[in-house]
């Protein structure tokens, strides 16, 4: 997996996790990428600076005081209703329908659901293209 720093044509900047440099190269050809602030397609690889493991487990969060952190949570919002409005809810089934649609023996769709950690390794490890859905985080008050 490999984590690029994106902007759009309107200059919002934001991350994406992408299967190799490859998957990202295939998508933006495709025009299948989109600012998830603005909802615009015209997406460019942004500076990136190189990542440095740190040696606690230590999760960096951005406070409630933050200057980005109202429009982090608003394009969160805006990305998850995207998805659960546009695509379809297969529940536990997620892995299953997401190999079927990459097998093409069934019809290419946007799904979301649930799945295991290992059901997301065997995904990972068979190539299969997938993002995790955000959670909102008025959903974990």
């Amino acid at each position: 997996m490999i984590q690029y720093s994106l902007s759009c044509a309107n200059e919002h900047k934001f991350e994406a996790w992408f299967k190799n440099a490859d998957a990202y190269d295939v998508q933006a050809s495709q025009g299948v990428l989109e600012c998830p602030v603005c909802g615009s397609g015209d997406v460019n690889k942004a500076l990136m600076t190189p990542a440095v493991g740190k040696k606690t487990n230590q999760k960096v969060a951005l406070s409630a005081g933050h200057p980005d952190q109202k429009a982090l949570r608003e394009a969160m919002n805006k990305l998850r209703s995207k998805v659960v409005n546009e695509a379809e809810y297969v529940g536990d089934r997620f892995a299953e329908e997401a190999r079927k649609i990459h097998l093409e023996e069934k019809e290419s769709r946007g799904i979301y659901g649930e799945a295991t950690s290992e059901e997301v390794t065997g995904l990972v490890e068979d190539g299969i293209d997938f993002l995790p859905l955000p959670a909102a985080p008025e959903d974990h008050n």
